[in-house]
């Protein structure tokens, strides 16, 4: 394993107090300027998805959150920012519908990365699909990615017989690739490190959120002028362990000191103000396994937590805007799509004992005595605070409900979209692929490496983009580990695995009065809609 030295492109990328302060101002001078040409005599548009890990609905400033996230905010005031789009529910399925644009079982990875015979669930990209970067390569883009993969086997224990070499980065599609395989770790010292196709060791203060968006900057500053370029920015931050610098978690201590029940009702407010969702929609009640905060022994433990978890969000917003202004300053940010969003709703999980699934940590587990943070520590922050971050939704990350499935969701593109707009349209992950390739001018294949490829099940976003009328979805589906539910219109079918529940999401999107009892047709209607569905999808 090689020991990679990283040199860093630009200046002042080091001062977290000058980014957080001056934020994007000068990209919100070039926005604001930009005169929006016709889509038809726009160039290839460059392409930046960056998404965030098991990061709560709730969270991020212009969603209600209170934890700062300038950056991210700027790009929804100078674009557009969607209240009803979805994910797959959990990191590997929605990362498998992102990249080739079909639901996740027909891309091999239904569940998990465990290595499976059963076509939906072989725990890697199948052969059946294309990735964007293989879909846009053809289109003379150079494709780029900086992050978590989490698409192919990977077992730390035993990486050399868990390998898949044919799904990895730069075997589908993207010309380069700093990143991990595996899917969660040490922010400091991560398993399956890699830069391109080597196994590489972290430099010296490596932190990953850092260096995922250092990398990414690196990928701009040297792409070719005269070619557009994909970006995939696949953060593992929040997603534990809660992980992140001192400073950071400095700025935090004593800011959730009043707890996660004045966090939600806070939060709530600030959402029905801004829009995000409607006055009518109940928050809704704690989960059964949350207690009311004045009955909890170890709050100043609780609150150190949630604090570290919103250094990790910080962090991420902080090389976001490294990002955003390296794009300023290569003169390129008007014809630049971004996208932001989240993989799925936040984490309940609750990591217990020192020797995880991603290495041995000398202070590992989620308890009281251990106040997580540093390298050697290994915890999460559980269920109160994810019921906290999904506010005003029900469930976590891997329910189908809306707290593990609704996305935060922003468009930032100034030579064709109009700034400062709240969508509400009902988009999905598998949008992007059709997005892109129109945006490219390109044409999805039919046959990739003499595979026949299935075909594609998303909408271009183009039309909304543009201010034109855009299609809808008849139905959109899911299926986790037994988890489902298949949303058509303002009507939503969701189970956790045993009986159906039906909900009116025009006027309870929270979830809360299960109108089944009421309308046993309509239930039977959209749950052989889902049966159809999930034996075309191979959903066992």
């Amino acid at each position: 394993m090689k020991k990679y030295s990283f040199t860093i492109l630009g200046t002042g990328w080091q001062n977290n107090t000058v980014i957080s302060s001056i934020g994007l101002g000068l990209s919100t001078v070039l926005i604001s300027g930009c005169a929006r040409e016709s889509p038809e005599k726009i160039p290839q548009p460059n392409i930046i998805l960056i998404m965030a890990d098991d990061m709560g609905y709730s969270d991020i400033g212009c969603y209600g959150g209170e934890i700062p996230t300038p950056n991210i905010d700027r790009l929804a005031e100078n674009g557009m920012l969607f209240t009803q789009f979805y994910n797959g529910g959990r990191c590997c399925p929605t990362r498998a519908a992102l990249l080739t644009g079909l639901y996740a079982h027909q891309a091999g990875v239904g569940a998990m990365v465990s290595p499976s015979d059963r076509p939906g669930y072989l725990g890697r990209l199948n052969e059946s699909s294309a990735t964007i970067a293989e879909a846009l390569r053809p289109e003379g883009y150079q494709t780029f990615m900086s992050g978590k993969w989490h698409v192919t086997h990977y077992n730390y224990r035993d990486p050399e017989t868990s390998f898949h070499r044919d799904t990895w980065p730069i075997q589908r599609g993207f010309d380069r690739f700093f990143g991990t395989l595996s899917g969660a770790g040490s922010f400091f010292t991560p398993v399956s490190l890699m830069m391109d196709n080597e196994f590489i060791e972290p430099w010296e203060d490596f932190y990953y959120t850092d260096a995922i968006s250092h990398q990414a900057v690196r990928f701009i500053e040297g792409a070719d002028k005269n070619s557009p370029f994909l970006l995939y920015v696949s953060h593992v931050a929040p997603h534990w362990p809660l992980h992140a610098r001192p400073e950071h978690i400095e700025r935090f201590q004593g800011v959730y000191d009043k707890g996660w029940d004045h966090m939600r009702e806070e939060r709530y407010e600030r959402m029905v103000r801004k829009g995000i969702i409607d006055k009518n929609w109940q928050l809704s009640p704690r989960e059964e396994n949350v207690p009311e905060w004045e009955s909890v022994e170890y709050k100043e433990w609780e609150s150190h937590r949630m604090a570290v978890y919103a250094a990790q969000v910080y962090s991420m917003d902080l090389g976001i805007g490294r990002i955003i202004r390296s794009l300023e300053r290569k003169g390129i940010i008007d014809n630049t799509l971004i996208i932001f969003l989240s993989d799925n709703g936040a984490s309940n999980e609750v990591i217990q004992g020192t020797d995880t699934r991603h290495g041995n940590f000398e202070r590992g587990g989620t308890t009281p005595e251990i106040y997580p943070g540093g390298p050697d520590t290994y915890a999460s922050y559980g269920p109160a605070w994810a019921n906290a971050g999904n506010t005003p939704y029900r469930r976590y990350k891997k329910w189908m409900h809306e707290g593990g499935i609704a996305t935060p969701m922003i468009a930032h593109w100034p030579a064709v979209i109009e700034r400062g707009q709240i969508s509400g349209h009902v988009g999905h992950i598998i949008d992007f692929m059709p997005t892109f390739l129109e945006m490219a001018g390109g044409t999805y294949p039919e046959i990739l490496n003499g595979n026949q490829l299935t075909p594609l099940e998303g909408l271009s976003l183009l039309p909304l983009f543009r201010g034109d009328e855009q299609p809808e979805h008849d139905a959109l589906f899911w299926e986790h580990l037994g988890f489902r539910a298949v949303r058509q219109g303002d009507w939503k079918l969701v189970s956790q695995g045993d009986e159906w529940e039906l909900y009116d999401l025009k006027n309870d999107r929270t979830e809360l009065n299960n109108l089944a009892p009421e309308f046993p047709e309509k239930v039977k209607q959209l749950a052989g809609m889902w049966k159809e569905w999930a034996l075309r999808a191979n959903v066992k």
